[in-house]
């Protein structure tokens, strides 16, 4: 079977692009098509991958801008030609899923989500404060969602990443899907010999991650807070933070695993659509203090791997947090649920459905994936 995989950019590392490398795990003849890629910025493990980009990967300043470049990636997906390919995927955030497939050719699209900013533009302006000059983009946003809709008719089957996804595939889509959860490398995690007095964060410091409700909510709370990451907001955010909470910078890959197991608590304070660090959190052991929305309701259990506040305000968060002191919860057990997560069971899950969705094509011939007991999460 020919296969080709399909990304939106290769321009930054992100929970896509771990998605991106566990299909390139399980299809590792398949070339990828994307619209830009820049290489610098990017593992070194890509630059061995057979990869296709668009006209728009020479356009001035692309890898730092990508984002000025909005209306024409629509153009760049359509363009790309997929005859001879048995199955194309499409890793989809933004706008891969509107290319165009033979007749011949079975499109599976993977939604990390509904295109963010062209379905939610208003809140995604305020919770970025991009200001006045997006808000003069709201016609060409209007043309956008009238192709994004036209264009997610195109793939023959939908996966989502969660259930939130999947309620918003089928409220803007119109379309059906099934869930199949993002992979997460658990068994980069363990659960520590003892744990420490502090609770984590890991995250980009961008508005819609909700830092500064954990900020403001730990300045209450006088707990110790150890807040890992970096981006724009990381100034603003120290600027407001008491002296009981520190920021470390962006960890490396060894050194995470280590704060991680030994946090009393992870804190989540934002809505994702799915979110891998609670999961990499409860791999290690670690209760999970999430809000209640958003792929957090399919991957932390209320009272069992970690407690939910359902108001996004300083008291409810904290409230949230003083209730964790109350409940015993067993480490093991948090592991357990999240192993149940792991990437191993991504691909068995993905390859078990593609192969029902394709055996009966002709000259098909079954995804080899690797074995994994399929749990269900608790």
């Amino acid at each position: 079977m020919k296969v080709a995989l399909v990304h939106d950019w290769l321009n930054q590392i992100g929970g896509a692009e771990n998605v991106l490398m566990a299909l390139k795990a399980l299809f590792p003849d398949a070339p990828v098509y994307t619209s830009i890629y820049d290489r610098a910025a990017m593992p070194p493990v890509m630059r061995r991958w057979e990869i296709y980009t668009s006209f728009m990967d020479r356009l001035p300043g692309i890898y730092r801008h990508h984002q000025a470049y909005t209306p024409l990636y629509p153009l760049a997906f359509e363009h790309f030609d997929f005859s001879g390919y048995d199955l194309v995927i499409s890793n989809k955030s933004g706008f891969c899923h509107g290319l165009v497939t033979p007749p011949g050719t079975t499109h599976l699209c993977y939604c990390l989500t509904p295109t963010r900013f062209l379905w939610g533009f208003h809140g995604y302006v305020e919770r970025e404060g991009v200001g006045l000059a997006a808000r003069t983009m709201l016609p060409v946003m209007t043309a956008l969602r009238a192709w994004d809709q036209l264009a997610a008719q195109r793939p023959d089957h939908f996966v989502a990443i969660s259930r939130a996804i999947q309620e918003r595939i089928a409220k803007f889509y119109r379309r059906e899907s099934v869930v199949i959860y993002p992979p997460v490398e658990t068994d980069r995690f363990q659960i520590a010999g003892e744990v420490a007095d502090y609770y984590f964060i890991v995250s980009r410091l961008v508005p819609y991650k909700r830092i500064d409700l954990a900020v403001r909510t730990f300045n209450l709370l006088e707990r110790p807070l150890v807040i890992s990451g970096e981006g724009r907001d990381r100034a603003a955010l120290e600027a407001m933070a008491g002296p009981n909470i520190r920021f470390v910078g962006r960890l490396s890959d060894a050194e995470l695993p280590r704060w991680m197991a030994r946090a009393r608590a992870f804190i989540f304070p934002g809505e994702e659509d799915f979110g891998i660090a609670p999961l990499e959190a409860q791999a290690a052991g670690r209760p999970v203090v999430a809000y209640a929305g958003g792929g957090a309701l399919d991957t932390v259990v209320d009272g069992h791997t970690g407690t939910f506040f359902t108001e996004p305000t300083p008291q409810a968060l904290a409230d949230a947090v003083r209730r964790l002191d109350a409940v015993r919860l067993d480490p093991h057990a948090i592991r357990a649920h999240a192993r149940a997560f792991d990437s191993a069971h991504f691909k068995s899950r993905l390859a078990a459905h593609i192969e029902s969705l394709m055996s009966e094509k002709a000259g098909y011939q079954p995804v080899a994936a690797p074995v994994a007991p399929v749990e269900e999460p608790a």
